[in-house]
């Protein structure tokens, strides 16, 4: 007598179905896509090579900005401030002054590297008593996505004026000029921008019970009640005129001086916790960029409370394989890469938190010795369904990026967002931007080391990179979106240092993404969680990895967003790239 499959058998069987159609589709999808002559066929386009200055950013106008700028005299981070404010008004559904900053910055004259931490702290009048009452209030047990409580103090505007006040050289005025211009004059919205705002605008349908006021939102973001589509001409003259206030008063225009007055009087109107008082105590802070050594490359990433370790972490780990000879996007290749993303990202759940209120144990962290035992829980055959952190202290005790580099050798790395999209839901009134919602990163779980706090910053996603080789500088580089970031960063460095991809093509290359790791929130990874993969890894290799225990689902969203600058020192020349998944450009000259 016949007997039924198991329910197993019926799920796997259903699973290699999907996988077949959507292989199938994918093929048809790619049925119309031409061959390149030279390099590799999977690239979007060569790089691009200029010898005097170069920036590559996710939007073709603030690339061209950044390049104006380099030939008024500017210097790199002259022009990586300028496309910054450009792309705050041009892809506000990734950045925007509301939000928080990161940099590292390469210093031809003095031969290092800095990096800076202008990311804001939570409202020093908000303890984490009234914080839980406030919550159990309304029904929540954690800080929600949107809405008053989860924002905290903008940190990008001081971030711009104390990376220029170091490394600057044309004036302020002159740096926002052009963003001011087109804030009042209007520009054209691209493909994937007007589809991001669609997608923002339902979101805070969904969650407008969470946000306090969304009338300031709507008379400045959407046209006619509407988000902007591709091709139509947007304008934004609020945030012209904060952007002219800047440029004449400096940071303390926004942090002491009438903007922050508005700021102030905004939030006390919706009954936001945010205050004037929180704006004044804001600094940021320049951090020792940290360092792992990746087969004789230096791989540089910041310290927490961003999530840049991870990055760090995994490589260690995959160090200790040959995945030259598994072959790019193998079985074995996205099996090893995935797991050692889920051990590093237990640690990200567990150790990566605000250093001036825990002591991040990062000498254990980055160990060699702690990335071998660390590497031993992995088994080729079968995936990691859940896994603890480690004890390192046992050892030796929605985003942008660009990159621009100038004629003198300067290059800049910088990462800059207001957290999910648009941010909070919530803009002050008249100023033309939106609050960053980056205090949901918080937890509530009392004794945590990132449990909220007053006065504290909050776990972070963004996270600038930069490589060095025999002490001399090799490649800016960065790769937006959420947890993908350091999975991201591991993907570039392994395709060009492993398999020897140019600087395009390590960004052009199919990656993956797991999701579904424990949490700096507090939720814990108990089933394995999904390995997302483009259409790019074969349907073979897909089968492959659901016998070993992976949940494999095919997509087209959400791998990031590559931007990197190359220096070629032998010839003297900048080679760069840019996301074929988003709308930027690299420009040079």
């Amino acid at each position: 007598m016949p007997t039924s499959p198991s329910h197993s058998t019926v799920f796997h069987r259903i699973l290699y179905l999907v996988l077949f159609l959507m292989t199938a589709h994918s093929a048809l999808a790619q049925s119309g896509r031409g061959d390149r002559e030279v390099g590799l066929n999977l690239a979007s386009r060569s790089a691009v090579l200029a010898q005097n200055g170069i920036a590559a950013t996710s939007h073709p106008l603030a690339s061209q900005i950044a390049i104006d700028i380099l030939k008024q005299g500017g210097t790199a981070v002259d022009a990586a401030i300028a496309a910054n404010a450009a792309l705050g008004l041009m892809e506000p559904t990734g950045c925007g002054i509301g939000g928080d900053l990161y940099a590292i910055v390469w210093d031809p004259g003095t031969k290092q590297l800095h990096g800076l931490n202008a990311s804001g702290r939570s409202p020093l009048g908000l303890s984490y008593e009234a914080m839980s009452q406030l919550l159990k209030d309304k029904g929540w047990d954690m800080i929600p996505d949107r809405g008053s409580y989860s924002v905290s103090v903008p940190g990008a505007v001081d971030g711009w004026f104390e990376l220029h006040d170091r490394f600057g050289k044309l004036d302020m005025k002159t740096i926002l000029n052009p963003s001011i211009q087109y804030a009042r004059h209007g520009f054209p919205i691209t493909q994937l921008i007007a589809s991001y705002w669609k997608t923002n605008d339902n979101s805070f349908r969904a969650a407008s019970d969470q946000i306090e006021e969304l009338d300031n939102y709507r008379k400045t973001l959407l046209i006619e009640g509407k988000p902007p589509v591709e091709g139509q001409v947007f304008r934004n003259p609020d945030l012209a005129t904060t952007y002219e206030k800047i440029a004449l008063g400096g940071r303390e225009a926004f942090y002491n001086g009438e903007l922050a007055d508005a700021m102030d009087a905004y939030m006390k109107r919706i009954g936001g916790p945010l205050r004037k008082a929180d704006l004044e105590a804001h600094t940021s802070d320049w951090v020792e960029p940290v360092s792992v050594n990746y087969r004789g490359y230096d791989v540089y990433e910041l310290p927490p409370n961003g999530q840049g370790i991870a990055a760090l972490q995994m490589l260690n780990i995959l160090e200790g394989y040959d995945l030259a000879s598994m072959g790019h996007n193998s079985a074995d290749y996205l099996h090893v890469h995935t797991e050692a993303k889920k051990l590093a990202f237990e640690d990200r759940a567990r150790f990566y938190a605000d250093m001036d209120f825990y002591d991040a144990p990062l000498k254990g962290l980055l160990s060699k010795e702690y990335a071998d035992e660390r590497r031993a829980l992995i088994d080729m055959k079968k995936a990691l369904d859940e896994v603890d952190h480690g004890d390192p202290r046992l050892l030796h005790g929605d985003t942008i990026y660009l990159t621009v580099a100038d004629k003198n050798g300067m290059m800049v790395s910088l990462i800059q967002s207001n957290y999910r999209g648009l941010g909070s839901g919530l803009m002050p009134d008249g100023l033309g931007f939106m609050f960053q919602d980056r205090g949901a990163l918080f937890t509530m779980e009392e004794g945590h080391p990132n449990v909220y706090e007053p006065g504290k910053r909050p776990f972070h996603t963004i996270i600038p990179a930069f490589v060095t080789k025999d002490g001399e500088p090799y490649m800016s580089f960065g790769l937006m979106g959420g947890p993908m970031q350091p999975q991201g960063h591991a993907q570039i460095i392994t395709n060009m240092v492993d398999f020897g991809m140019n600087v395009q093509e390590a960004g052009d290359a199919a990656r993956y993404q797991h999701l579904g790791s424990s949490q700096p929130t507090g939720t814990r990874m108990t089933n394995g969680g999904i390995l997302t993969v483009e259409s790019g890894v074969h349907g073979d290799v897909q089968r492959e990895l659901v016998n070993r225990g992976h949940r494999v689902q095919p997509g087209n969203c959400c791998f990031g967003g590559y931007q990197a600058i190359l220096w070629d020192a032998k010839n003297n020349v900048y080679h760069g790239a840019t996301e074929m998944r988003k709308d930027g450009t690299v420009a040079g000259y």
